[in-house]
């Protein structure tokens, strides 16, 4: 049972900065901080810009339950700054390459695979599409849907050759957002799936069952960073 709390952020990215800033957050971070938090780096990808928001680019950070994002936001905006010192430099090298953001804290689905377990999934490791699908849902009802996820969908997603990164709820508000993360192993199956959800019968049966519960998605294309765990299997 995955019982972490993770953080998801969307990142605007200044102009061309979007490949130092990856390496930032992935090589920059094993180097300097990674060892000093209890926060794993889950994954950090570039939005691909035809089906999304560009420059931007999607990191999701793990760590250790409910009590260690507190010590850590406790940690973190204990000082006049509200800035952990420590972190000063990493930030000011971050925001060379950044104009703002917009983060989350999410909850993931008991179901849904640690940092660890991803790293050791071939069929999420080193796949060259992720599918970022964001679900608004009928408040109170995200984990009702989380749990039809799990029992109606994902075998079948996976006949498709969508294979399960993340599923998680959007915490500290009223229970109506889902986020699912989805590998896909090469463009041609994302081309294939396009098409399936245009013409596959068992996609209307799936919405026919999340009717009145999945309220609207916007989904999205992302690549992984070339350190993100999502690509070599390993903490950066």
């Amino acid at each position: 049972m995955n019982e972490n709390i993770y953080i998801h952020e969307f990142i605007d990215i200044i102009l061309q900065g979007r490949p130092k800033y990856m390496h930032h957050m992935t090589v920059g971070w094993g180097e300097g901080l990674g060892t000093d938090r209890p926060m794993k780096c889950f994954g950090v990808w570039g939005t691909f810009g035809s089906t999304g928001r560009w420059p931007e680019v999607i990191n999701l950070w793990e760590l250790p339950g409910w009590e260690g994002m507190a010590r850590n936001f406790a940690h973190e905006v204990s000082h006049p700054s509200m800035q952990d010192p420590v972190l000063k430099k990493w930030w000011d090298e971050a925001q060379k390459y950044r104009s703002g953001g917009f983060d989350r804290l999410v909850v993931p689905a008991p179901w849904s695979p640690t940092a660890d377990e991803m790293c050791k999934d071939k069929n999420v490791v080193g796949a060259q599409v992720y599918y970022h699908e964001r679900i608004s849902i009928a408040a109170g009802q995200a984990k009702t849907y989380l749990s039809m996820l799990e029992q109606e969908w994902v075998p079948v997603a996976k006949t498709l050759g969508l294979h399960m990164v993340g599923a998680y709820r959007t915490a500290m508000r009223n229970d109506s957002e889902v986020i699912v993360i989805w590998a896909i192993r090469d463009w041609k199956t994302w081309g294939k799936i396009e098409q399936a959800y245009e013409e596959d019968p068992r996609v209307p049966v799936w919405r026919r069952k999340t009717e009145g519960i999945a309220i609207d998605w916007l989904n999205h294309l992302m690549v992984s960073a070339p350190a993100s765990p999502t690509k070599t299997g390993h903490q950066p």
